[in-house]
């Protein structure tokens, strides 16, 4: 009995803490973790402890804007894993949540940033992002507007770079990637499928980085079949 009032107190009430934030951390969808936080303080503090223990988000399939990604990993404070694609509902993250996002705690911690298909960023979001991103491993800007604007940055401030996806990226030239490679010592492949860039780009990519894994595949099937230049 609770104070004497005559109210039986609920069994899930007498759940501590760490137990709520594990509950809350097996589930997927945001819309019951934000109505879980706004059942009673203790389940809120509940759902702010369980997405401080997530090192993986991804908001693949959810209609989210600006406010509403960086509220969820504001409190994200162990995060490695970023995703925040297009999806078929609509994606709204603009530059100013990429904005927003690169004052969380957990950005210069991030090995994996996904940023597929969001044609409402541009280098200025991009780069404000992954200026803190120092630890990344993994990036996807596929299907975006970004420039060499964005690979000059991603080139001085992702030194543990290994895979880097630029589909469809048709802004970004031969410049950006002779950067990239040359300052990412440690990348291992790179999708180029879809730009614009002449083949023999990715002649001069590989004699950089004679390992450096250029897919998909048949580009180098392509790039083979063009004579290597004779000094």
């Amino acid at each position: 009995m609770r104070g004497g009032g005559g109210q039986e107190e609920g069994q899930i009430d007498r759940l501590p803490i760490d137990l709520l934030a594990h509950i809350f951390s097996l589930i997927t969808c945001f819309n019951d973790l934000a109505q879980a936080s706004g059942v009673c303080r203790k389940w809120r503090q509940g759902v702010k402890e369980s997405l401080a223990r997530r090192e993986k988000l991804s908001f693949a399939g959810w209609k989210m804007d600006d406010e509403s990604v960086t509220r969820l990993v504001l409190h994200a404070y162990g995060l490695k894993e970023l995703c925040i694609p297009r999806s078929r509902w609509g994606c709204q993250i603009t530059d100013h949540g990429l904005h927003q996002l690169s004052k969380a705690n957990c950005i210069s911690n991030l090995v994996s940033v996904s940023l597929w298909g969001l044609t409402g960023i541009t280098d200025k979001g991009v780069v404000q992002l992954i200026s803190r991103a120092t630890s990344l491993q993994h990036l996807n800007i596929g299907g975006t507007f970004i420039t060499d604007a964005s690979l000059f940055v991603i080139a001085d401030s992702c030194p543990h770079l290994k895979t880097i996806v630029l589909w469809g990226c048709r802004h970004v030239t031969e410049d950006g990637l002779l950067v990239l490679v040359n300052k990412c010592r440690k990348l291992e492949s790179i999708n180029v499928w879809g730009m614009r860039v002449p083949l023999d780009c990715f002649i001069g990519l590989l004699t950089i980085s004679p390992a450096l894994q250029i897919l998909p595949k048949g580009m180098l099937l392509d790039v083979e079949r063009v004579p290597m230049p004779v000094f």
